[in-house]
């Protein structure tokens, strides 16, 4: 596919700007406008539409292929939760709308919205309140470590300075600590893939703020010990953490709150379906249990005795604020739609089909790549491509090939306690005949690292832009040479 500039031919334009638009330039400084034209593509607008019709058919999404991306829950978003968030009533809304003297707002809906959207985490989480202002996942981890160093605070215990987090977290967790003000110790796994109690024990001490723990863990396995683990760190005064970005394989099975954790944050662009990637949008709501309540960021949506709902900023020993306005409201009302749709059975079922699914995979592939960890695992497996290494094709190498054969890679190198990792998450979204063709795949890729391995180290070979060096191109990008690039 050529490049936009190259399409262009000297004359060619497409409509012309009527008198009006031409106009406002008027109304701009002179010393902000060019002192000659901009040195853009001249195309029709035929050229112009069909040139960014045919570049978005190269995207690459959920809507058109298997996205097993692991730890992501990269899965299918329902167009109805889309056409929710785009109603009128919400679309428009200005959040600059402001409350009235007498208490009522002019963004009722959208308050009773949040209102409810935190009843419903509470309920599936199992907290006693929750923020929605969190902007991501990572955004979510900061708010709690920040409710967590302010709680340590508030009791005047200026020992707790440490968090303890495992090598089998999200790899975000450590930097969400630190910017709080925490230092971090890692602590081991097992021979089980889980942070042990021995470990723990032994990096136990009244220093100790609390523990962050990935519930399920990056290899996607459950923690057996995880209310022992609860008891010890509250045994010193400390809080539990959960990461619950994948929660996914938690839904009305168990809840964080009723295992002994005290924070948990929730990707609603994860777990509930909303669109996820590409930097945005993302929604990271972070729940706490009662003792915590009072340090939530302001403001907190409550509802009146009159039914009605306000903006409560009376809330003296709050974090304050941690995002513009009320978080991602766009996402959070996707989310909304997609917990009332599915109800209480609903979402449970979507945790059995997504370890199902899982488990599926790790059946089927564990003969053809190795499995360091093999026992069941909840919504995600994790391979290592170390018997292929061994003939020269690398995990980069299988995510590579996979393109070719019209499936977006699974996240490759991480968790970094896995060799040559390959982390795998069909998800719930995903149908066994989808499943198998990737499976399929997956299985002739093992065989051709055996057999021919330059037929995987050589690939991508259907893509517009074959096999680069990776390592220059990260230093020294060159866009615009992107058509003339060469197969490595």
């Amino acid at each position: 596919m050529k490049l936009i500039f190259d399409k262009s031919v000297s004359s060619r334009r497409g409509p012309r700007p009527v008198p009006q638009e031409m106009e406002m330039c008027a109304v701009f400084p002179a010393g902000l406008l060019r002192d000659k034209p901009a040195d853009l593509p001249e195309l029709s607008e035929l050229d112009v539409v069909r040139h960014f019709t045919e570049l978005s058919r190269k995207n690459f999404g959920v809507d058109n292929g298997f996205y097993p991306l692991g730890s992501c829950t990269m899965k299918y978003n329902a167009k109805v939760t889309e056409r929710v968030s785009a109603y009128p009533g919400f679309f428009y809304l200005h959040p600059l709308l402001p409350q009235l003297p007498s208490g009522q707002t002019l963004v009722e809906g959208a308050l009773e919205v949040l209102y409810e959207m935190d009843m419903l985490l509470r309920e599936i989480c199992g907290m006693a309140g929750f923020t929605l202002q969190p902007l991501a996942g990572a955004h979510g981890e900061l708010t709690g470590t920040m409710i967590m160093a302010a709680y340590h605070r508030d009791r005047g215990n200026d020992r707790k300075t440490t968090i303890l987090i495992p090598d089998s977290a999200h790899g975000t967790n450590p930097a969400s600590a630190a910017i709080a003000g925490f230092d971090v110790k890692t602590v081991p796994s097992n021979a089980d893939g889980v942070m042990g109690l021995d470990a723990l024990a032994a990096a136990m001490n009244d220093t100790i703020a609390g523990v962050m723990l990935t519930c399920p863990n990056t290899l996607g396995l459950f923690n057996p010990h995880v209310r022992e683990i609860c008891r010890m760190v509250h045994d010193v005064d400390g809080l539990m953490y959960c990461d619950g970005a994948n929660l996914n394989a938690m839904l009305g099975v168990c809840r964080p709150g009723d295992i002994g954790f005290d924070i948990v944050h929730v990707n609603l662009h994860k777990t509930f379906g909303t669109p996820h990637g590409g930097g945005g949008p993302g929604s990271g709501p972070v729940g706490v249990v009662e003792k915590l309540t009072d340090f939530l960021p302001i403001s907190v949506v409550r509802k009146a005795a009159d039914g009605s709902f306000f903006l409560d900023y009376n809330l003296p020993k709050s974090i304050g604020y941690i995002a513009p306005f009320y978080g991602s409201f766009g996402v959070i009302l996707k989310a909304y739609a997609y917990i009332r749709m599915l109800g209480r059975d609903g979402l449970k079922r979507v945790s059995q089909n997504a370890v199902l699914n899982a488990n599926y995979i790790r059946e089927k592939l564990k003969d053809h790549y190795d499995l360091p960890y093999p026992q069941t695992c909840m919504h995600e497996c994790v391979f290592s491509a170390s018997r292929q290494l061994a003939c020269g094709v690398s995990a980069m190498d299988v995510a590579k090939a996979l393109i070719d054969r019209g499936f977006h890679p699974p996240t490759v190198y991480f968790p970094l306690i896995v060799h040559e990792a390959l982390m795998i998450e069909p998800t719930e979204t995903e149908s066994r005949e989808t499943l198998d063709a990737f499976i399929d795949a997956m299985i002739d890729i093992a065989r051709l690292a055996e057999q021919d391995p330059a037929a995987i180290t050589n690939c991508p070979k259907t893509t517009p832009v074959g096999r680069l060096d990776e390592v220059q191109a990260a230093r020294k990008p060159d866009l615009a040479s992107l058509g003339d690039a060469k197969t490595q």
